[in-house]
């Protein structure tokens, strides 16, 4: 079980500010989580896989697409922010 956070702009888009989800055991990694929410299609699509820019951080550490998480651990998704 995985539980994902979702903030700002994309908390909105989608509706919900977390969930806990169980992916298929070939989600490995953010790249691939990405696709497999994306694969909701409408919104989550567009979201995920629609050229929206996102990062992740895992367990409130920032993470590459390619970083690999492993069951009970907490993954953020956010649009980058600028400073100001």
């Amino acid at each position: 079980m995985l539980n994902l956070l979702y903030f700002a702009r994309l908390r909105e888009a989608v509706g919900v500010a977390q969930e806990s989800i169980s992916p298929p055991p070939d989600v490995l990694d953010v790249q691939s989580l990405m696709a497999w929410l994306a694969a909701r299609g409408g919104i989550w699509q567009q979201e995920f896989a629609g050229g929206h820019l996102l990062r992740a951080a895992i367990n409130q550490e920032l993470a590459g697409h390619t970083a690999t998480f492993k069951d009970g651990d907490e993954i953020a998704f956010f649009p980058p922010v600028t400073g100001g």
